[in-house]
Formats: structure tokens, C-alpha cells, sequence
């Protein structure tokens, strides 16, 4: 049995983590300020309240002896990291360097960072595996980055073993219903769907209809927030086996446009989805898919909710679970 930290479990992919150590049999406690995380969202395991950059708090946990920390505590809106890059190196970097001195400290030698597809920038080609040039061209994804190069020299240096999951788009909800997506504000374009469908907001907008894409809207990668976790799992058995360091990119494999996106949740809710077009986004790329062969080779990972309808079904049996009654009238549902 592993006895795993997992810092920044009470937000939504950690969360999810936390729930899928702890069927695993793992010992799992939790570390969040909660500043984006909810309490309740952490349904086993011990947790703990405080900030990853804290030296103190991560000295007093890290002394009771982990096998491994995964690591979910960044700051993930892109343009807010344009608009507030000192809030993200702080954060992103500065605190995981806080954290990483701390397991060296402590003897931890196993960590699973959270990384991303805006490692890669502007794609230069489709699908994107994990030889693609990383060029970032927001804050966000150059902190991210930064993690992934002190990871690699960590490595060389002190002997830390890391496994780096370049997400791309993180999607779905807990298939029993327990756990969902809660962002505050929401910037993933499926919940702010259902949340269209669901009444909680007015209608969903659409950035460009103009892209060289089959609709003319942006094509996404989606993964499913399980298989998302299943990665991880496999992922810290592949360390825990005495496994070198390795990066690896996340993904289904296939796209989804914003259209298609919408027409699904369409069909799923049964509901008409009021849109509103807009002008493109400045950064926003016409295709981000994932080429996600060496995770499946190397790990075994294979996704079991790949279908893009069941990611929309749990999505929106979470947002029907959690609409207030006062702002929408389920009609029976």
C-alpha cells in the first residue's frame, strides 16, 4: 500500500485523485489551501489545510514519511496569467520549488506533477506528441514548463523520479455522481454548456466560425476526468517499480469541435442551448489533439470513457445534482 500527498486534492482533478487513491488502497492525505477547492470535495483520507509554499506545514507532513506527492495546487486560467504573471511564477514555480526542496529534505523521491498541452504553444502540427517543440506563449503555460525543466535537473541532481502529464483537456465528472467540476469562475467550455442547458446562465458563447475546422469552430482533445486519473495511477505504480523519469501527453487522441460539443449536450439534456457568436480569441489555435501513443505504450493507459456523449452525460448529471432549484426548474428531472 502506497501512503501518497496529494497537494491540491480538494479542487476538481485532485479531488477525483484523492477518491481514486483511496479504492486503490492507498493512504492518502490532502493538501489545499482551499482557495479553489472545496472541503467536501475530499471524501477519504486525512486532510490538511495550508499552502504548498508553507516550508513549516510541508515540513510537519512531509516528516510522517510519503511514498510518493502528486501534485495538482497551480493556478490554471490563461488569461489571468496574462494579466497577473507574478501570481502564477509565485505560485506555480516558486511554491513548487518550496514543495520539492521539502520532499528532499524528507526523503520523497516519487512526484507526479499536473502539466499541460500550453507547454507546446502554438501547435505546429496535429496530432501533438511529446517530440513537438515546447514554446508556450502565455505565463501559464511557460510556469508550467519551468516545473517540467527543474523536474528534468532534479532528476540529474538529487536522483527525484518524476512523471510529468501533459493534460489537454480535462472534461466529465465522476461516474457515481459524487465529485464534478466546481470552478469559480468557469472557463471550460462543457460546463459552461450545461450550465447554458441547465438555466444557470443565459446562453453559451462561440469564439470564431472561421477556423479551417469541418464547422468552422475550434477542435479540442477531451479526456475524461477517470481516465484522467487512471494515468496517474499507472503512472505512480510505473515509480513505485523503480521506473526512470518521463513525460507523457494526455489525451483521448480525437477531436471535438465547439459545435459538436454543443449539439451533444443538445442531445444528452434534451434542452435548447441559446449561443452567441462572437470574433475569434487571440491564441485560441483552429486544433489541439493529442497523440497519445507512448502513454499507452509505456503505461498500459488505455481510456475507458473516450465517447464524448458519455463525458457530456456525467458532466451534466453533476450540473443537474448542483443547480440551485431557485434559478432553474428541473421540469421533473
Amino acid at each position: 500500500m502506497s501512503k501518497v500527498l496529494v497537494v491540491g486534492g480538494a479542487g476538481y482533478i485532485g479531488s477525483h485523485m484523492v477518491k481514486m487513491l483511496g479504492q486503490q488502497g492507498c493512504s492518502v492525505t490532502t493538501l489545499d489551501d482551499l482557495s479553489s477547492g472545496h472541503r467536501d470535495a475530499v471524501v477519504c483520507g486525512d486532510f490538511v489545510q495550508g499552502d504548498m509554499g508553507d516550508r513549516a506545514v510541508l515540513d510537519t507532513l512531509l516528516s510522517q514519511g510519503f511514498d510518493a506527492v502528486m501534485h495538482f495546487a497551480s493556478f490554471i486560467q490563461v488569461g489571468e496569467s496574462v494579466q497577473e504573471p507574478a501570481k502564477y511564477y509565485q505560485n506555480n514555480v516558486t511554491h513548487t520549488l518550496t514543495l520539492l526542496d521539502a520532499m528532499r529534505a524528507h526523503g520523497v523521491a516519487r512526484f507526479i506533477f499536473s502539466s499541460t498541452a500550453a507547454t507546446f504553444g502554438e501547435p505546429q502540427y496535429s496530432p501533438i506528441d511529446e517530440r513537438h517543440p515546447q514554446q508556450p506563449i502565455n505565463p501559464y503555460g511557460r510556469t508550467k514548463l519551468m516545473v517540467e525543466q527543474v523536474l528534468a535537473d532534479y532528476e540529474k541532481a538529487y536522483g527525484l523520479s518524476s512523471v510529468c502529464l501533459r493534460y489537454f483537456n480535462a472534461a466529465g465528472a465522476d461516474p457515481e455522481g459524487q465529485l464534478g467540476e466546481r470552478h469559480e469562475p468557469e472557463t471550460h467550455l462543457i460546463p459552461l454548456v450545461l450550465q447554458a442547458a441547465s438555466g444557470r446562465r443565459p446562453h453559451i458563447g462561440v469564439f470564431g466560425r472561421d477556423y479551417d475546422t469541418p464547422d468552422g469552430t475550434c477542435v479540442r482533445d477531451y479526456i475524461h476526468i477517470q481516465d484522467l486519473c487512471s494515468a496517474h495511477w499507472l503512472a505512480l505504480q510505473s515509480l513505485v517499480g523503480g521506473a526512470s523519469s518521463q513525460a507523457y501527453n494526455l489525451g483521448n487522441g480525437q477531436g471535438f469541435s465547439v459545435q459538436e460539443v454543443i449539439d451533444t449536450a443538445q442531445q444528452v439534456t434534451g434542452r435548447p442551448i441559446a449561443v452567441v457568436n462572437g470574433p475569434r480569441r487571440a491564441g485560441d489555435p483552429a486544433r489541439l489533439i493529442a497523440d497519445s501513443r507512448l502513454v499507452r505504450e509505456k503505461l498500459g493507459w488505455q481510456p475507458r470513457y473516450a465517447k464524448l456523449s458519455t463525458i457530456v452525460e456525467h458532466a451534466w448529471r453533476w450540473e443537474m445534482r448542483h443547480t440551485d432549484s431557485q434559478l432553474v426548474t428541473f421540469n421533473g428531472i
